[in-house]
């Protein structure tokens, strides 16, 4: 069972405001304002207690790049999750928001409810998104040929031993192959009709409260696959990173490509940025304090 103190935690950490949060962490471990203010000296950052106490009262804010620098210091110190700090002292409009989607809202076909229902969602809202990278292999036929997938959570609660991952290709193939490190596939159900697959990644044991775990997965597909122009991940809630890459066959370059957006399946997708192609035939895109909704890319052959 979490005390009431590290759920106060859980809940200012993804809310905020920062001082508030700042406030629990201090509390919740048990740190005074000078042992914090050691441990940040023994890392060459010097903060005053005086600051440090304006900052977990709300007088002040970090916002000097060296404040920033002791803001990600505190957060490695006080045992909090990468960015969590950092991401409450972003404008409000920048921050994540809303704390739970529905699956419908991010993917448009109807079947995806039934494939989650079958496998059950056993723990999945336990467990808190720190990390996740995604890399889109494309093919010379400017095909699909890969996505992997590298994925750091952490538990909210003790218990926790699997994560539930939704695929959708854009053109509704199914992959022909599927991979996994870190961890083991357990039910899996797919939906030929609209290129879905629901799969049930099982960690090697339960976790502790507190506890992280990292995973990688993959699904292949065959050279026979219809050209993609578009890829992305749907986040049913907020995240603290995700970096997303698509590598190009050097015979497949794109002309242009983008980063897109949007909140919910009934929204438009939205271009957000150009992202610029590497002499490596890659281009990505890293973001931190991920609101929930859709981000991804799209690129134009021509």
């Amino acid at each position: 069972m979490q005390s009431a103190t590290e759920d106060d935690l859980l809940q200012t950490l993804q809310y905020g405001p920062f001082n508030v949060a700042l406030h629990a962490a201090i509390r919740a471990r048990g740190l005074s304002l000078e042992a914090l203010r050691r441990r940040l000296e023994e890392q060459g950052i010097a903060v005053s207690l005086s600051t440090l106490s304006y900052w977990q009262r709300g007088r002040t804010r970090p916002e000097r790049a060296d404040s920033l620098r002791a803001v990600r210091a505190l957060e490695v110190i006080l045992g909090l999750p990468r960015h969590s700090l950092l991401t409450l002292l972003k404008p409000a409009a920048e921050r994540p928001a809303g704390p739970w989607l529905p699956v419908e809202e991010l993917c448009p076909e109807p079947g995806v409810r039934d494939l989650l229902d079958e496998i059950g969602e056993r723990g999945e809202r336990l467990l808190t998104g720190l990390s996740l990278h995604d890399q889109h292999v494309i093919g010379p036929r400017r095909q699909l040929r890969e996505v992997r997938s590298r994925a750091v959570f952490q538990a909210q609660q003790r218990g926790v031993d699997r994560w539930i991952a939704v695929y959708h290709h854009p053109h509704g193939v199914l992959p022909s192959s599927r991979t996994a490190r870190g961890c083991r596939f357990g039910r899996v159900r797919m939906d030929a009709a609209s290129g879905l697959i629901a799969a049930e990644l099982l960690f090697d044991r339960a976790l502790g409260r507190g506890e992280t775990y990292l995973l990688e997965y993959g699904f292949g597909f065959e050279e026979t696959g219809p050209p993609v122009w578009e890829e992305g991940r749907g986040f049913r809630t907020p995240h603290h990173e995700f970096l997303m890459e698509v590598r190009f066959h050097p015979s497949a370059l794109p002309a242009r490509c983008y980063r897109t957006w949007r909140p919910d399946a009934q929204t438009a997708l939205k271009d957000s940025a150009d992202l610029r192609l590497s002499g490596y035939h890659s281009a990505h895109f890293i973001e931190f304090g991920v609101p929930a909704g859709f981000h991804g890319m799209r690129w134009e052959w021509d």
